[in-house]
């Protein structure tokens, strides 16, 4: 038996060798992202602890570090829930997620780290052949790729971790995923990768600008339709 399972077949976090309470708050924080646990779902202790090995202190821990991101809210009253956001909230969240977007990506076309440039290729080319065969389940572990590198291709630490702090932030606002969404999606990824490679600082600024707030704007019509639900 794998050292990673526990008897019942259940994979247990204990077994990893980075600090329990990451391993942890990065599973939550996945399943969150995921929409797994809702917005304003109760995050219990117990069954957290239960559903991923480990005993109710990491979880603790954990969810003290989720809170301390926005992604989760802790109450006396409630105990701990997934975060909800108010329309306000959002809008501005998006705004200043844009905002430093677009710094980035003006960064990553001064700079044009030809390494990191190749393997955002990769992913635009990955995201593109799935939405060709319709594989749409692989496109949200593919756009959190996308954006993961191009934060790294602006070659400032401070601002990645900052880009990637808000993007988590804003993730449970992303729910819509259909074809129509997808292919929007990746066209823009293309256009700023372009922009990026061309070492146009300005355009990729205003692409990568524009891409998050066209994001939102879409996902905020998609949830206004009954299939988008």
């Amino acid at each position: 038996m794998p050292p990673s399972e526990t008897p019942a077949g259940r994979r247990s976090l204990g077994d990893a060798h980075a600090p329990l309470r990451d391993k942890v708050a990065e599973a939550i924080r996945a399943s969150i992202l995921a929409g797994r646990f809702r917005p304003g779902e109760r995050l219990i202790e117990d069954r957290l602890a239960e559903e991923f090995g480990v005993s109710r202190n990491p979880i603790r821990e954990a969810i003290r570090t989720l809170a301390s991101e926005g992604l989760v809210e802790v109450t006396a009253r409630r105990g701990a829930a997934v975060a909800v956001l108010s329309v306000e909230e959002a809008e501005e969240l998006l705004e200043v997620r844009a905002t430093l977007e677009a710094a980035n990506a003006r960064l990553a076309a001064r700079r044009r780290d030809a390494v990191v440039l190749a393997e955002i290729k990769d992913i635009l080319h990955r995201g593109t052949r799935a939405i060709e065969v319709g594989h749409l389940g692989e496109i949200p572990a593919l756009n959190r790729e996308f954006h993961v590198m191009l934060a790294k291709a602006g070659h400032n630490r401070v601002l990645a971790d900052l880009v990637n702090m808000l993007r988590d932030r804003t993730g449970p606002l992303f729910r819509r995923l259909d074809m129509a969404f997808a292919r929007e999606t990746w066209l823009e990824h293309a256009g700023i990768l372009r922009a990026v490679i061309d070492g146009d600082a300005e355009l990729a600024s205003v692409l990568a600008y524009r891409h998050v707030r066209h994001a939102g704007a879409l996902q905020s019509e998609g949830e206004k339709k009954p299939e988008a639900a």
